[in-house]
């Protein structure tokens, strides 16, 4: 798939968001989705620069939401997203499972090849895109374990 880099906007990152932003339209909000039989939204409000919340924390990285920053292998991998989404379910290469954080239950889709992954929120009748990342490789181990657990409880 291609990476859309900032290179290629020569630098000028309002360029750079409206293209990924545009990405980001069609194959998130005007794409429906679909992930375990349920659909797939996406978090608008609060909008920044009239765009989503999900848009700028799909490229973003950071723990304080008003300092996060620009992600380029996130921008860049922009078009992973659906296909993650899409293909989960459908080919060995990328492996789900859910996993718990607080109250919440969330469903990470790891396209371990390229080590990148989608985390989804799971609610009663839908999904929520929550971010997507490169996964680092500390990361990497905890991923393996959660995924072995979760496999193991399906079997008893």
């Amino acid at each position: 798939m291609d990476l859309p880099a900032l290179e290629h906007f020569d630098g000028d990152w309002n360029d750079y968001v409206d293209k990924l932003y545009g990405i980001f339209l069609e194959t998130i909000v005007y794409k429906p989705l679909i992930f375990n039989g349920l659909p797939v939204r996406y978090q608008r409000r609060p909008e920044t620069d009239g765009k989503g919340y999900s848009f700028w924390h799909m490229i973003q990285e950071g723990n304080i939401e008003d300092e996060r920053t620009p992600d380029f292998r996130r921008c860049e991998r922009i078009r992973w997203f659906s296909w993650i989404i899409e293909n989960a379910q459908s080919t060995d290469e990328i492996s789900w499972w859910e996993n718990k954080r607080g109250r919440n239950t969330h469903v990470v889709l790891w396209l371990e090849s390229e080590q990148f992954a989608v985390i989804l929120a799971k609610r009663k009748d839908y999904y929520l895109i929550k971010t997507a990342y490169v996964v680092k490789s500390g990361r990497q181990r905890a991923f393996r374990k959660e995924r072995a657990k979760f496999l193991e409880s399906l079997k008893s």
